[in-house]
């Protein structure tokens, strides 16, 4: 696909300018870019009414209308973070090692760029600004390629961080946009071996599943979240409550939404109908099996697939467990290497969960909702890895670097 061609050899070609940045003009482009959309959040929010009304007229809802909205505080929040990669340390060109060799070598090993970044992402403008932002500062380029829901949106946004790169004096082809939308491009983009470094997918299961079977350029594979929280016999009652209620309703059509509740047998009957009404009042709907649809009268019964299930939506299922061992079994045999909780004051009981679950992020009495990289400290993220290589986890500055060995001889040979 010619576009795709194009933009991917731009991309490629100002590497070198990207490579050669210094980390305060990386900076400044980030801040002058915060400014610019701080400046435009009418012009931006006017764009996105437009990819939010058609969409809604298409029969999209609920929790996909809910991450394609841009309201003026999200894009204060999308700038506020650009600030804050801006304010954080440039991994490139440091030296995480140096050692001297019998012969007399002294080899280095120093962290670079990776190059040129692929995004495949659906509706999720917030997407645009913090993919650039962390490849900026870390001297990669980026294509991008959005969902059609989000057209205008990202069209408008990449404008204006283009024009935030010019008049920094930084090549505006640093940030590409596929502007065709077409599965034909998201598929040709997936053979772009000769211009993408990595490709990463941001978006539901069926995305994601698409790129890791189809792309010849590596594959990150990030976010399908089946989240959990595990109420233990020793739970605080009022702690397991707020926890679970934030991490299902606060905003439930993200990846590290709680999808499914856990609780030991000892407390169920006391905390089950306190937790499910609360759930009950925020419009969630229960999915319990056949005790909690005893203790439960408004609970239905939970199908095997729902316990594999993103619901991304007020949905829940809900099961009871005899001990600490049943909940990481079944968490490890039904999550998806997100982000899993326990709610407990039994500290061997954390403990075991820490060490046995396997996911990328593993919470003791807290919210799941904090599995992002701006929560983290990152100022944003350009995915949250499933996989453990080469990342796991909100993907930060380090993440988007690769390194090299940097070698220092007088004269040897072998």
């Amino acid at each position: 696909m010619q576009e795709l061609t194009e933009k991917g050899k731009k991309a490629k070609e100002v590497c070198i300018h990207l490579l050669r940045a210094s980390s305060e003009l990386k900076d400044k482009v980030l801040i002058t870019s915060a400014e610019n959309l701080r400046k435009s959040y009418q012009e931006i929010i006017n764009e996105n009414n437009l990819d939010v009304n058609a969409a809604v007229s298409g029969g999209i809802k609920g929790a996909l209308i809910d991450r394609l909205t841009l309201t003026k505080e999200r894009i204060y929040g999308i700038a506020e973070g650009l600030e804050q990669i801006a304010s954080l340390d440039d991994p490139v060109g440091e030296v995480e090692s140096m050692w001297k060799r019998p012969n007399g070598l002294i080899i280095g090993k120093k962290r670079v760029p990776i190059g040129v970044i692929g995004i495949i992402y659906e509706a999720r403008p917030n997407v645009t600004a913090d993919v650039f932002g962390l490849c900026i500062k870390t001297g990669n380029a980026a294509v991008l390629r959005g969902g059609k829901e989000a057209f205008r949106s990202n069209k408008i946004i990449v404008r204006i961080l283009r024009e935030s790169l010019y008049s920094c004096g930084l090549p505006p082809d640093a940030l590409q946009l596929v502007e065709n939308t077409t599965r034909e491009s998201a598929l040709a983009m997936m053979k772009l071996n000769q211009y993408l470094d990595i490709l990463i997918p941001r978006g539901g299961a069926g995305l994601i599943k698409t790129v890791v079977e189809n792309s010849t350029v590596p594959v990150i594979e990030t976010g399908v979240g089946n989240c959990h929280i595990f109420i233990d016999e020793t739970a605080d009652p009022e702690a397991a409550e707020s926890i679970v209620i934030n991490a299902k309703t606060q905003r439930p059509g993200v990846c590290n939404a709680a999808e499914s509740l856990l609780i030991h047998t000892a407390v169920a009957e006391k905390l089950l109908p306190g937790i499910c009404s609360a759930l009950k009042n925020k419009n969630v709907e229960i999915r319990g099996d056949e005790e909690v649809c005893r203790i439960v009268p408004y609970a239905v019964p939970a199908s095997e697939d729902d316990w594999y299930t993103e619901f991304l939506d007020l949905i829940i299922s809900v099961k009871i467990v005899d001990n600490v061992e049943e909940a990481i079994a079944h968490i490890n045999k039904y999550g998806s290497k997100h982000s899993e909780a326990i709610i407990t004051e039994n500290y061997s009981n954390s403990q075991k969960f820490l060490e046995e679950i396997d996911a990328a992020a593993v919470y003791v009495n807290a919210s799941t909702r904090f599995t992002d990289g701006f929560m983290f400290g990152f100022g944003a993220e350009i995915g949250i890895s499933t996989q453990k290589l080469h990342a796991r986890g909100p993907m930060g500055l380090k993440e988007l670097t690769t390194s090299k060995y940097i070698v220092y001889g007088s004269g040897q040979v072998r």
